[in-house]
């Protein structure tokens, strides 16, 4: 299915080519990826009434390591907005072995149709460990009122991964997400990413919810992707 290129999404890439300037002045360093899905799915659910979609975002890290911050873009079919833009910042501390990662995200979604609730905050706690081969993540977001009927909602998941080599790794998450304003729902997704290079991965994984099947957004699905860091 072809992809228009709106006006938002064109002002958007712009935006992420013109920040490599921008980053040769600052203290730390930038990381780029863009990236395209046969399906936008996030906490199980699509993003994109099961059609293709792409993304960007572009993440300063101090010279520490503990701070970031950046921009991000994904197309979304929301109401009326094809365009779900964000910023985001957050610290990475580490405690007892365990990596954390502390997130706050504020996204909008840009033409929405007149009178649709457009933007939201969004909050993300992870704690992950990894010993050899194996990976494992405890994730908790919320949002005290997200994007259209949606009110306060949270998402809670459990990740684990192996590694087969430097580049198969397969991993598997399940979570629930509570919602006030639309359905509540068990989501999960199981898959595998290869890296061909040291920038370009491919990801192909299933993602199955318990929800109504006969809604789109929460339809099981099979969905492939690619992701270029630079």
């Amino acid at each position: 299915m072809r992809l228009t290129a709106s006006p938002a999404l064109v002002l958007a890439a712009g935006l992420m080519i013109g920040l490599p300037s921008l980053a040769q002045a600052q203290s730390g360093s930038w990381d780029f990826a863009v990236g395209a899905n046969t399906d936008n799915r996030s906490k199980a659910a699509s993003k994109s009434e099961g059609d293709p979609s792409v993304w960007g975002e572009a993440i300063w890290t101090n010279d520490s390591g503990f701070f970031y911050a950046g921009p991000a873009f994904e197309t979304v079919k929301s109401r009326g907005s094809d365009l779900e833009v964000g910023v985001s910042a957050g610290i990475r501390p580490q405690w007892a072995g365990f990596d954390f990662d502390l997130n706050a995200a504020h996204k909008w979604r840009l033409d929405s149709n007149p009178g649709v609730d457009d933007d939201a905050w969004e909050f993300t706690a992870d704690m992950s460990r990894s010993i050899g081969p194996a990976s494992a993540r405890l994730r908790v977001q919320h949002s005290p009122d997200g994007a259209g009927p949606v009110k306060e909602w949270t998402w809670v998941a459990a990740r684990a991964g192996w590694d087969f080599t430097d580049k198969l790794n397969a991993s598997a998450e399940i979570g629930y997400r509570d919602q006030n304003g639309s359905t509540s729902y068990t989501g999960y997704n199981v898959g595998v990413s290869y890296a061909l290079t040291r920038a370009l991965e491919l990801d192909l994984r299933w993602h199955g919810t318990d929800a109504d099947s006969s809604d789109e957004q929460y339809k099981d699905k099979l969905v492939a992707g690619i992701a270029y860091a630079f």
